[in-house]
């Protein structure tokens, strides 16, 4: 499983007041922590107005560059002039491993970070959304991402370099949420085998008590149905503790190396 960070997000209180503060040790032990976590991707959003948002995620990409030199830096914005400020940034620590996040069927995305995610050759997370919003049906955002996949192939991204997120809508508000998610997991793998599928899980568990308990349950199914990548807390022990219990029970984790490994570094099970 390949976990993305999701921690340094300008949309959490305490990231934007230390943005705004530039309070370098804040920022550095969020990206430490998670890599040391396991997370090998992390996602940089910084959240701020437009004008000043180059500048902040710049700010961000060396700071998390600095405490965690070998995590690939995934760009968090849909704002082009953000992003390609970010990307030359970033191709000047690690030009062959860098991440945006990312496109959609939007078409401001389509020429805004479509061609920055071709110059520089990036992986890419690919949303099953359009101008007309995310499809209520596994064949509506299956006809987006392949209309997706075509426009990145015409760029010269393989499919390997694609994240395809076929967005996790909350179960509270919608009893089908969670198997239309896994469903469009299951006909993207069939059909794209070389793309990787990645979502932010948590979203299924808004507006329900025990949301630790669906999270950790939802993270197991989608990991059966083809689920290779998370945007997540690296850091919740209980999940690290599910997917990689998983990865062991569907055959994943060769003689259970990556699950035992974990345990006997105390990553999971109950703290001592």
């Amino acid at each position: 499983m390949i976990i993305i960070g999701e921690k340094i997000n300008g949309t959490r209180r305490k990231v934007a007041e230390a943005i705004a503060s530039r309070n370098e040790d804040f920022i550095k032990e969020l990206a430490l922590s998670q890599f040391k976590a396991g997370a090998f991707y992390l996602d940089v959003n910084a959240g701020t107005l437009p004008a000043r948002e180059p500048e902040d995620l710049a700010w961000l990409i060396d700071l998390v560059h600095r405490a965690a030199p070998e995590a690939i830096i995934c760009l968090d914005s849909a704002n082009p002039e953000a992003l390609s400020a970010g990307l030359e940034k970033v191709s000047g620590y690690n030009p062959s491993k860098m991440m945006v996040n990312s496109l959609s069927g939007e078409q401001k995305r389509v020429e805004g970070v479509l061609p920055l995610a071709a110059k520089y050759k990036s992986e890419l997370i690919v949303l099953a959304l359009d101008d007309k919003g995310i499809p209520a049906t596994v064949e509506g955002r299956l006809e987006i991402i392949r209309h997706l996949v075509g426009l990145c192939r015409e760029q010269g991204l393989p499919d390997s370099s694609l994240f395809i997120d076929p967005l996790v809508m909350t179960v509270s508000t919608n009893g089908q949420a969670g198997l239309i998610t896994l469903e469009t997991i299951k006909a993207v793998k069939a059909e794209f085998p070389e793309a990787h599928l990645t979502c932010g899980h948590s979203n299924i568990s808004f507006g329900m008590p025990l949301r630790s308990v669906v999270n950790q349950s939802f993270m197991a199914l989608t990991i059966y149905a083809g689920l290779d990548s998370a945007i997540t807390d690296p850091e919740n022990r209980d999940l690290r503790a599910a997917t990689l219990a998983t990865e062991a029970l569907l055959g994943l984790d060769r003689h259970c190396l990556r699950f035992n490994r974990a345990f006997r570094a105390k990553a999971i099970g109950p703290i001592a």
